[in-house]
């Protein structure tokens, strides 16, 4: 699938020059204000394989804006979409992008990342994606972080995003009552247009939404 230059774009709206961005930089003229005071706060952010994946530098650069420590985990997939150099841009931490070559004996980097985490959240998550993560799988990047969070002191966000087909598919309802039950936390997709020309539910939420849940779920505690 072919995706015109997502970065390009990003790079206009991000521009201190561009006329939404308020002379700022960054994503200022994007909506809402960051969200309250995330300071001292570690969020990691999967991403894994859709066009939504776009949606996503918005959300990281909000929660970084609002003061978390942001790392970004990416699925090959997802790095078809959005560059990892983008997120690495926006958070100003390293990408999670292989598992292999970024491997330390010395440094079991996914549990490390796991271990230091306060929240996660996987936006977009893809039907595939939840599928092997309601088998537990762990051979990805994401899947491979999460493996390792104890979800009754760190809580993991999913936001589905898929055709409004694939979103009514009873697989679709059988992994996520599966995630449900082992303890993640599904936000529910938004109805509208999805990028296959149709308009219906499955479509991930704004981020500016998803940075302000993310933020609720940080002040529950």
């Amino acid at each position: 699938m072919s995706v015109p230059d997502p970065q390009g774009l990003l790079a206009r709206r991000l521009s201190p020059e561009s006329p939404s961005g308020g002379g700022g930089g960054g994503d200022a003229g994007w909506g809402r204000p960051a969200p309250g005071s995330l300071s001292g706060r570690t969020v990691i952010v999967g991403v894994t394989g859709g066009i939504a994946a776009y949606k996503t530098a918005t959300l990281v650069s909000r929660l970084a804006q609002g003061g978390a420590a942001v790392t970004v985990a990416m699925t090959e997939s997802a790095q078809r979409f959005v560059t990892p150099l983008t997120f690495q841009a926006l958070s100003g931490r390293a990408v999670y992008s292989d598992i292999w070559s970024q491997a330390d004996l010395a440094d079991p980097q996914h549990i490390r990342l796991a271990r230091s985490a306060h929240l996660a959240i996987v936006a977009p998550a893809s039907m595939d994606f939840l599928a092997r993560l309601a088998c537990g799988m762990a051979d990805d990047p994401v899947s491979l972080i999460l493996s390792a969070v104890d979800r009754r002191t760190c809580p993991v966000l999913l936001a589905p995003s898929m055709n409004e087909a694939m979103w009514s598919q009873p697989a679709t309802a059988r992994n996520l009552a599966t995630l449900r039950g082992d303890g993640f936390e599904v936000i529910d997709p938004a109805h509208g247009w999805q990028a296959c020309r149709t308009s219906g539910p499955g479509r991930m939420p704004e981020p500016e939404d998803l940075a302000d849940e993310v933020a609720r779920r940080l002040a529950r505690g």
